[in-house]
């Protein structure tokens, strides 16, 4: 439990910061994409005897390098080109587990196995997310501005086909160290659900960015004991927390929740007819 704790603190953590930019820009259905493209890439790192964080980062590049390709070379919409990659790939991983003899469950890798994670998986996991939060700390300030403004980036020098492209390489290597937690069809709640309730939260990117991150921590804890005292999927746990924190957030929100802003119109509408009826007569 410890060390299922441990992970998925990092993991959350990870996904909330790169979440917030993957929420701005718009790129929740590439983060899909790449969580579910690297299935191919975890069998075939078996097969060779080699960490699954390799394969898994292999062939998440790959699916974006295909991505772009396709979307360069034909008329076919970004969105198109996205889901052909995405689920070719994701089939051609299910299948490569069918015909590989393994024993390792498939339901480890679709899901996660947080509970079975080793000395060398937790080294491997907390390096990949220091890294991922040094490189967001560093270059955050040109991150947020190519998310909000890749024109004006560019006038002032700095080059949106290069932040993209570091952007698409910490979402790779985020999908690697939440996949350990969450598992390959999970790892997309936790790209996108600790950003979408930040977004509701604040208007604010700074903010934005530690609402995300504390959130995520605060769903990894509860999730993780929630699923040792009920013998649930951690991962499945831990994502229900987020989603269940997102709805608290989208009904009461103080600024962009469903219920303020009802009781703000319903607030207007009886001031309004007030000042047409009136002050009683006496």
């Amino acid at each position: 439990m410890q060390r299922a704790l441990l992970v998925s603190l990092v993991a959350g953590v990870v996904c909330a910061v790169l979440s917030c930019w993957v929420t701005l820009i718009g790129w929740s259905l590439l983060g899909d994409a790449v969580s579910h493209a690297v299935l191919p890439g975890v069998v075939l790192a078996y097969v060779l005897d080699l960490p699954f964080s390799i394969g898994a980062f292999l062939f998440g590049g790959l699916a974006v390098a295909l991505i772009a390709g396709v979307r360069s070379t034909t008329r076919l919409k970004g969105d198109t080109a996205i889901g052909v990659v995405f689920t070719g790939m994701f089939a051609l991983g299910l299948v490569l587990v069918s015909r590989i003899p393994s024993q390792v469950d498939l339901n480890h890798i679709l899901f996660g196995n947080v509970l079975g994670v080793t000395d060398g998986d937790i080294a491997q996991v907390v390096a990949i997310g220091a890294a991922v939060l040094i490189a967001a700390l560093v270059k955050r300030r040109d991150l947020t501005l190519y998310a909000f403004d890749p024109t004006h980036a560019h006038a002032i020098g700095i080059s949106p086909r290069r932040m993209g492209a570091l952007l698409l390489v910490m979402l790779a290597l985020t999908v690697v160290v939440a996949l350990q937690a969450v598992g390959v069809i999970l790892v997309t709640a936790m790209l996108i659900t600790p950003g979408a309730t930040a977004f509701l939260l604040t208007r604010r990117f700074g903010p934005m960015l530690v609402t995300a991150a504390g959130l995520s921590v605060l769903c990894a804890v509860l999730g993780t004991y929630l699923s040792f005292h009920i013998d649930t999927s951690t991962g499945g746990m831990i994502v229900c927390c987020q989603t269940a924190v997102f709805a608290l957030v989208y009904l009461g929100a103080p600024k962009q929740g469903i219920i303020p802003r009802a009781l703000r119109r319903r607030a207007m509408v009886g001031d309004r007819t007030t000042v047409r009826t009136g002050p009683p007569v006496t």
